[in-house]
């Protein structure tokens, strides 16, 4: 190491003197850029590395002229600089990357974003965060909470895995009333030292196996969620249709007082949230929960009445409340938003069928809360599975399929799930033919369009990755939405 001590390094905020830490920042994406920017303005020597070429030059060259290296292109991320103090990595970055083992094995720390963020905060104004994880679910989940917490009248900003870099947030000269922070399991992997006010695990299912490997990748991709909960202050939130979540909290080490409360779709008992009938009530955060339960709003008064959803918004008004936010400000809040684009979106009716883009939807976890949102479907389905597996997902709701046309890399995985679990299941299987986004999408809405009848849903819910045909889902939802569009003039 540098001439840094692990020790001096673990005591750095944002009160420090940073002058002479030597910080390497891995990857130059959105997190990044900020990260290097502000390690900068801080007063640290940052070099910044990244094997792509295609960066925020504009953003690059700024940061060089302040006295920032970069090394861009292929084999610039090999090696680690001989004098460093700190490495700060994008979260994409698994452990086993080059420069990652070689940073460890020399007992250099390695922060993610996240941790950077937290040690940032002024003590003397910093937000509380409220955060989220889950395998599917957050950002929604994120832009809800956002959304009540404006509606309480609160400085408030969605940060983390989506929007705003934490670190952007955390160093605004104007301070937040409180953060709504998405986290993914690559940003928990690299932190140690955040400590929510409250926390939510919306779900746990199968992702990211391609960046958690061994035979115990689910476990360990487990544990990095399970790592939101650690020295929670009000409310560790958990889904009672989730015991992997439940048994995050009991395991989780919180501060005294700390509460366990649960999200249902179901009647909710003392300590949850859940579902009367239509209406979402509290009965957490109430005088009274022991023997009755508070209105927050009704499901009608949502973007989308699809279960997962409403589970999402339960979760949402969970933080806010143990925020202290009214119910009034609930209700506003959850009436006043509208999910992002490609998120369980209804495009277009034609002869009696509804066609809806959930190309969002790329695990199989998601996309099986996708199909139980609809009674009758024609799935279009595939993409890259990312190690997923399809098994669990065909057997729990073949009984609502009319059919299957299955696109992309992995089609074949689902092919086959699909002839072991609901063989009765029509399956059109599209090879590659044209390969351009347009006819593939166009083959695939036109196959399903046969195969509907009055009544079904044609929903693109692919339970898996674009990149193998797309720039990314929302560029597959998109054609999606042209195809469909074409199919009725």
């Amino acid at each position: 190491m540098g001439g840094w001590h692990l020790m001096d390094l673990q005591n750095l905020g944002r009160h420090s003197s940073w002058d002479g830490v030597r910080a390497v920042v891995a990857g130059f994406g959105v997190s990044g850029a900020a990260a290097a920017d502000n390690l900068l303005f801080l007063g640290a020597q940052v070099t910044a590395l990244d094997e792509r070429v295609d960066v925020d030059v504009e953003r690059a060259e700024l940061l060089e002229t302040l006295g920032a290296t970069f090394r861009l292109g292929e084999g610039s991320t090999a090696v680690l600089p001989d004098d460093v103090d700190l490495v700060v990595t994008s979260p994409g970055w698994r452990p086993d990357a080059p420069l990652l083992a070689q940073a460890a094995a020399r007992g250099i720390p390695i922060w993610g974003e996240v941790e950077l963020a937290w040690r940032l905060r002024d003590p003397e104004t910093a937000a509380p965060w409220l955060a989220i994880t889950g395998t599917n679910g957050k950002t929604t989940t994120v832009q809800m909470l956002n959304s009540i917490l404006a509606a309480a009248g609160k400085r408030t900003l969605a940060v983390g895995n989506v929007g705003v870099p934490i670190v952007e947030a955390v160093m605004d000269p104007t301070p937040y009333d409180v953060l709504a922070v998405e986290l993914s399991s690559f940003q928990l992997h690299w932190s140690s030292s955040m400590q929510a006010e409250s926390a939510a695990v919306l779900n746990l299912a199968e992702d990211h196996l391609d960046w958690y490997t061994g035979s115990d990748a689910m476990a360990a991709y487990a544990r990095d969620k399970a790592k939101i909960y650690h020295q929670v202050e009000r409310a560790c939130i958990y889904n009672v249709n989730d015991p992997q979540t439940e048994q995050m909290v009991i395991d989780a080490d919180v501060q005294e007082g700390a509460r366990a409360i649960g999200f249902t779709l179901g009647m909710p008992g003392v300590g949850m949230l859940g579902l009367v009938e239509d209406i979402l009530v509290d009965r957490a955060f109430i005088e009274e929960r022991a023997t009755s339960a508070a209105e927050l709003c009704t499901i009608s008064d949502l973007a989308s009445p699809a279960p997962h959803f409403v589970a999402n918004a339960l979760a949402a008004a969970a933080l806010a409340r143990s925020h202290g936010v009214s119910r009034t400000a609930i209700r506003d809040g959850l009436i006043a938003f509208r999910p992002d684009g490609h998120r369980i979106a209804t495009v277009a009716q034609h002869n009696g069928v509804t066609y809806v883009d959930d190309s969002k939807a790329t695990n199989p976890h998601a996309a099986r809360s996708s199909l139980a949102a609809y009674e009758s479907v024609v799935w279009i389905a595939g993409g890259l599975a990312k190690g997923a597996r399809f098994d669990e997902l065909v057997a729990a709701m073949g009984g609502r399929l009319r059919a299957a046309v299955l696109i992309g890399a992995d089609r074949e995985l689902i092919a086959e799930a699909l002839s072991r679990h609901a063989p009765d299941v029509p399956v059109i299987v599209l090879g590659d033919g044209e390969t351009g986004a347009d006819s593939i999408m166009e083959r695939a809405v036109a196959a399903a369009a046969e195969l509907a009848q009055a009544g079904d849903t044609v929903l693109l819910a692919p339970g898996c990755a674009s990149m193998d045909q797309f720039a990314n889902y929302g560029e597959r939802g998109d054609k999606f939405a042209e195809a469909v569009r074409r199919l009725g003039g």
